[in-house]
């Protein structure tokens, strides 16, 4: 994680090593209950979190995005102005 300032927003990456996020699935990954993994059974979760996140920063006027690769992880970078 790091955060930093760039024009004119505090912005913060978030990073892991984790399955990645499909290209398919990256449009849809933030609307409300979306699960990018089917083939996995989750007894937790609700598919809210980055629908919550997403509409946080939007209230704050900032945004958040995602890039991400299938094996190599994704990285998430909020930013809200300062």
């Amino acid at each position: 994680m790091s955060s930093y300032v760039n024009d004119g927003y505090a912005k913060i990456d978030i990073k892991d090593n984790g399955i990645g996020i499909s290209e398919e699935d990256i449009k849809y990954i933030f609307d409300r209950f979306y699960r990018a993994d089917r083939s996995r059974k989750r007894e937790s979760g609700s598919g809210l979190g980055l629908s919550i996140s997403r509409w946080i920063a939007e209230a704050h006027k900032g945004g958040i995005e995602v890039k991400s690769q299938p094996a190599q992880g994704s990285m998430f970078t909020i930013k809200l102005p300062i």
